[in-house]
């Protein structure tokens, strides 16, 4: 395949970056752009809140969507050029649970009117949204969860918990999968439902990362009345709901763009410090590893040009294990990644941002504390590497399957 980009997309690449560096004297103190980043602070939600809408009001925010719906219909490539510049410059506004997850499903499966009352405020920048998925004893095995929605007249009654929801505590809706019918079967008796955050009867309990980061959170659901209608699609079919759209760019490109803007940080510190009388870049070691690492981001970067170039092919099952694979590898490869930088940091490495002596504002201190929780959201490293072998090597899903006779 051709990597290089068409006059037209190197001049659009060139507009976005031009955008984010002139945004970037707007970024929070001590940001890292992470994930927690945007969630665990009021100064971090504000500027995401304010990347959001300015983003919109340039038609950026959901270029690739239909035009009905506030997009332009751009490919998956410029998708990726764009997703691949804000990351590299650290920037935010994209709500990653509403522009990536929901407003795609409620497009292919949703009703006019959830379409008219959601999807457009999203593409705005008005609405932001959090994932009510996984549960105490249900989280990579998701189709084990317990929380119930039971029918009365015009609303579900819901009741139960979720846990580990990311930017629960900002967020305005919430959709989530419950228990429908309780007589069928894991994912059999699943709806998929839309819920507003303010209902009564909902509780939100922080949980605090490593890192102390207000990330994550426990949901829990107290006879919660919410209107059958913001069910999306039929009845106890929640679990083909979750899985009705993938047009939305998931090459994984921007954290390989993040490392590599955070690689480029870390290379001019090595330049610009010394230890033990001479320059850090100096070290041989220290070049080495330096080294090990852009290989590794060039290498993850080649791999997400190429899932969007299949993607916007249509080989859905080809992309599909092809987006886990991107998924494992960028979220173990910045973990490498931490792992190197603290070592050649040293021991003021570890220091918190709060401190004076922390390198590089503590960036590293807080990534390394994040690594553990990004090898688990949005699926498992393990739970990825099923996804590939099941469905780009063919292989079987149980010893069952291996030697239960053939008919």
């Amino acid at each position: 395949m051709d990597f290089s980009f068409t006059p037209e997309q190197e001049a659009l690449k060139k507009d976005f970056s031009e955008f984010f560096a002139a945004e970037a004297k707007h970024l929070p103190s001590n940001w890292v752009g992470t994930i927690e980043d945007v969630y665990s602070s009021d100064e971090g939600w504000a500027y995401h809140k304010y990347m959001a809408q300015t983003l919109a009001k340039k038609g950026w925010l959901v270029r690739g969507w239909p035009k009905q719906y506030g997009g332009s219909e751009a490919p998956i490539v410029e998708q990726l050029i764009f997703n691949e510049v804000s990351s590299y410059y650290m920037a935010a506004g994209m709500d990653i649970f509403g522009i990536g997850m929901c407003g795609p499903t409620l497009m292919a499966a949703g009703t006019d009117e959830q379409k008219q009352e959601h999807v457009l405020p999203i593409a705005r920048g008005e609405k932001m949204w959090c994932q009510l998925w996984s549960e105490p004893d249900a989280g990579s095995d998701l189709a084990a969860l317990r929380s119930t929605a039971v029918r009365q007249g015009d609303y579900y009654i819901i009741n139960g918990q979720k846990i580990w929801t990311s930017g629960g505590h900002r967020a305005d809706w919430g959709f989530g999968i419950f228990r429908t019918d309780p007589n069928l079967k894991r994912s059999k008796g699943l709806s998929f439902i839309l819920v507003d955050m303010k209902t009564p009867g909902i509780t939100i309990r922080p949980l605090y990362s490593m890192g102390r980061a207000h990330l994550f959170n426990e949901i829990f659901f107290d006879n919660v009345k919410v209107p059958v209608k913001n069910r999306v699609g039929e009845e106890n079919q929640g679990w083909n709901v979750t899985r009705a759209t993938m047009n939305f760019e998931r090459s994984n490109v921007g954290v390989m763009s993040w490392s590599k803007s955070l690689l480029g940080q870390l290379i001019q510190f090595c330049k610009e410090n010394k230890r033990d009388g001479k320059y850090l870049i100096d070290d041989p070691f220290v070049r080495q590893m330096l080294a090990q690492v852009e290989i590794e981001i060039e290498i993850g970067i080649a791999m997400s040009y190429r899932i969007a170039w299949i993607q916007e092919q249509g080989r859905i099952m080809e992309f599909a294990s092809l987006a886990s694979s991107s998924k494992v590898y960028g979220t173990e490869m910045i973990q490498r990644f931490a792992n190197t930088a603290l070592q050649i940091l040293g021991m003021y490495g570890p220091i918190r941002a709060e401190s004076k002596w922390a390198p590089l504002k503590g960036v590293w201190e807080a990534i390394y504390q994040l690594c553990p929780g990004m090898n688990i959201l949005a699926g498992t490293s393990e739970i990825q590497r099923n996804t590939i072998a099941w469905i780009a090597m063919g292989m079987p899903r149980s010893w069952d399957e291996v030697f239960r006779p053939k008919a």
